[in-house]
């Protein structure tokens, strides 16, 4: 089995190096493969730089887009160019552990799943503002709702799917509304989303954090939209 570790990333500069050698370091169950697609997606801070000087070192693919587009059109590239039998969406800011990847690749080996999530409230989170959870649980009962589901954490940004699934979904977003896409599509076709706990810190936006109040309203929108359209 080959995983596609997926990493969009814009102006990430100060964490770039840390994650990029923290994917390729973590260990992975005996005959999975990785490779690694990095989409610069128009950073302006020093990334790019930052990027060239670790290609001479370190093994990965280097995608960039010429001006800022958004998580999903950098995730919708790194699909283009993915190779593996699992794609995983890893993002840039260490708030998610990559040695949860083993536990998230379990379903896959041991189950066929085609779908993992995963789920921080099944885990530990530290750090998150009473805010941003109150998002979280929202948008988890409106796609249980709407889709008839039962996940706890539509939102989380640890989304695996086999290939061929991913593939099929002609996903359109080009923002932080390619989750609830991702979400809505999976669903919509039947798929099951097994959900594993991980280990979950969030940061500020004094940290870096990019997401806010606009792109929760577009993650409700997406899901009600992706109910009854394709």
């Amino acid at each position: 089995m080959k995983i596609s570790i997926a990493i969009p990333i814009y102006n990430e500069a100060q964490h770039v190096d840390e994650v990029i050698r923290r994917v390729l370091a973590v260990p992975l169950p005996p005959d999975v493969q990785k490779e690694v697609i990095v989409v610069d997606d128009g950073s302006t801070d020093g990334t790019a730089a930052n990027l060239e000087k670790l290609k001479g070192s370190i093994n990965f693919y280097h995608l960039t887009h010429d001006e800022n587009l958004g998580k999903g059109a950098a995730v919708r590239t790194a699909i283009e160019k993915a190779s593996g039998d699992i794609l995983v969406i890893q993002d840039c800011d260490l708030e998610y552990d990559v040695n949860d990847y083993p536990r998230l690749l379990a379903p896959f080996l041991e189950e066929s799943a085609d779908v993992v999530y995963g789920s921080r409230f099944l885990g530990r989170i530290e750090n998150m503002r009473f805010r941003f959870r109150l998002a979280n649980y929202l948008l988890r009962w409106t796609a249980n709702i709407l889709y008839g589901a039962h996940i706890t954490d539509e939102a989380t940004a640890y989304k695996l799917f086999r290939m061929e699934v991913l593939k099929s979904l002609n996903l359109r977003s080009n923002r932080f509304d390619i989750c609830p896409e991702l979400t809505a599509k999976v669903l919509k076709r039947g798929y099951r989303i097994r959900e594993v706990p991980i280990n979950y810190k969030a940061r500020t936006a004094f940290e870096g954090k990019k997401i806010g109040w606009r792109d929760a309203v577009s993650a409700f929108w997406a899901l009600l939209r992706y109910r009854f359209t394709n």
